[in-house]
């Protein structure tokens, strides 16, 4: 089933990531990072897709070259805990062909993201043909109309005037100067360093400690890159991820695989995204049980009582049957009635054991996933760390050795990346927020053990209550053998509509809004196969006519005078 996943990162120098590396892993290429001369060679990497880079008109056209493209990126920044890139890691729909995912991932990128000025380079992965999924790398920067970037923040000076401070881009400070805003510098007052404007120092006679002015810590963001950045903007995102999605899904008649971004809260459920409340409760919905034990008994009972009502039933009419058609009629449609009933019940809990059965070998594969990804995100965590201390431990003269150490660490730190996404991947996929929750996925597992346990106990006994009605259906087929079949076969048919709604009386009355139609028709279907009754209709036409037939019953009544 399509599932919703998307997940936003910062690909920044302070993680030790840079984006020529993570470009290069995620399309499967080799390319130079000249920022530190490392080459990140991924050409051995496997599961690459599709990949393609996406360009603003204002972009430079060279930047179709990823190698160009983030190059140029990680010569912009320049300080060594520079934000380089943002990725968003998304899952993509199985209901939908390699096509259909390059449509939708083209149409979203373009909307969303090339058409607000950004460059976009994406690649599908799909190692093992069921976890497609999409990586898609964003610049953080605007561009200008002649395709040079801008700035992502503005030092911001906090000037001072009459006693009020307030902040000023350099810009702006040409402007404010004039209107008497000065700028603040650090003087030495005694043994401290106070900022206070120029002006006010020279009246006391205090010495400037720095020629550095007093700015904000940040700056001044760039509105174009502070909507980016918003939290706005990544519910934005999300959102129409899941739109575009649907739309897809839609077109290819899978309206029943809609995904939704919301948050359990938004969407007005009250269970908590947690697997105690979840994967159970999930299982069980979809094949019309009760979600925790204590509901799975009460319906039981439920079931239990209505077996006995019409065992009981069947029991009554026995017991007053004196060989008459209208007796007999009545009888065979009861315990017809009780087969449907019980034919019902073994389908609807094969059906559920086939579902709890699926969902446990799903969750289980989830977490045979997790478990390895966990480990494998350990391991590759160690090699690294094991690696910056031989780099650290290397001579500097030692260029080429240090050029391999870095491009490994390089290597490892955006396989580790992969790996997280993938570990988030599984943990949504088991409605997991956090890694604690999978003890709650173990312990789960073991009650979908216990429920598919009771289901067999459940559909050994419906078996046995069948075997019953068949045996006594028999008896009466015996019975009935005496009389005309047009007869008894009409007083059944008369009778027949009734008994059935009886039946699925019952049966809504017990399963309430799990109750379906579709088994009930098969449930019809299979107890008359399994009581192989097969009423003649030919001989109810006949029968029908022959009543109807003035003269017939005339020359009827006078041959039985006759025979008396």
């Amino acid at each position: 089933m399509a599932i919703y996943h998307l997940e936003a990162k910062v690909i920044g120098r302070s993680t030790g990531r840079s984006a020529v590396a993570a470009s290069a892993y995620m399309s499967c290429s080799k390319i130079l990072n000249d920022y530190d001369g490392v080459l990140h060679d991924f050409t051995r990497k496997r599961g690459l897709v599709w990949e393609h880079i996406f360009l603003p008109e204002n972009a430079p056209q060279e930047w179709q070259e990823r190698s160009e493209l983030w190059n140029v990126v990680e010569q912009t920044e320049k300080t060594k805990d520079s934000r380089l890139a943002r990725e968003l890691v998304v899952a993509l729909p199985v209901e939908l062909s390699k096509e259909q995912w390059i449509n939708l991932l083209s149409e979203y990128i373009q909307s969303n993201f090339v058409a607000e000025g950004m460059c976009a380079d994406v690649a599908i992965h799909d190692t093992d043909g069921h976890n497609p999924h999409a990586h898609i790398m964003l610049t953080v920067r605007p561009l200008d109309d002649k395709g040079k970037w801008q700035y992502k923040t503005e030092k911001e000076y906090l000037c001072k005037r009459n006693g009020e401070e307030k902040g000023f881009t350099a810009a702006e400070f040409l402007q404010a100067k004039s209107q008497g805003w000065e700028k603040q510098y650090q003087y030495y007052v005694g043994k401290k360093k106070v900022y206070m404007p120029p002006s006010e120092a020279e009246r006391h006679g205090y010495e400037r400690a720095n020629k550095y002015p007093k700015s904000t810590k940040f700056g001044r963001q760039n509105p174009i890159t502070a909507s980016w950045n918003s939290d706005e903007q990544l519910v934005a995102w999300r959102e129409n991820w899941a739109h575009i999605t649907n739309k897809y899904l839609d077109e290819a008649n899978r309206s029943d695989a809609h995904i939704d971004h919301r948050s359990h809260a938004a969407r007005g459920i009250d269970e908590q995204p947690t697997i105690h409340e979840g994967y159970v409760a999930q299982a069980m919905e979809r094949i019309g049980l009760i979600a925790d034990r204590c509901e799975i008994n009460r319906q039981i009972k439920a079931d239990n009582a209505l077996l006995r009502e019409l065992k009981a039933a069947v029991k009554r009419i026995a017991q007053s049957i004196k060989m008459t058609v209208p007796a007999l009629a009545e009888a065979m449609e009861t315990v017809r009635e009780k087969v449907i009933v019980v034919c019902y019940q073994i389908l609807h809990t094969k059906i559920g054991k086939r579902k709890v059965s699926d969902y446990f070998q799903f969750v289980t594969s989830l977490l045979g996933r997790y478990k390895n990804t966990v480990r494998q995100i350990s391991d590759k965590k160690k090699e690294r760390k094991e690696l910056r201390k031989q780099k650290e431990s290397t001579p500097v003269i030692q260029i080429i050795r240090h050029k391999d150490l870095a491009r490994r660490i390089a290597e490892l730190t955006e396989e580790i990346e992969e790996l997280k996404s993938e570990k988030s991947r599984l943990l949504q996929a088991m409605d997991c927020a956090d890694d604690k929750g999978v003890t709650t996925v173990q312990r789960d597992l073991s009650k979908i053990e216990t429920v598919l346990t009771e289901l067999d106990k459940r559909e050994a006994k419906y078996t046995v209550e069948l075997n019953e009605a068949i045996e006594q259906y028999a008896l009466y087929k015996e019975q009935v053998k005496e009389f005309d079949p047009g007869e008894i076969g009409l007083a059944r048919l008369q009778i027949r509509p009734d008994k059935e709604k009886s039946a699925q009386h019952r049966l809504e009355m017990t399963y309430g809004e799990k109750y379906d139609w579709l088994t009930m028709v098969s449930s019809k279907r299979d107890a008359d196969i399994k009581l192989d009754d097969d009423i003649d209709m030919r001989a109810v036409r006949q029968y029908e006519y022959q009543q109807r037939d003035p003269y017939y019953r005339q020359r009827n009544r006078k041959s039985h005078d006759h025979e008396r």
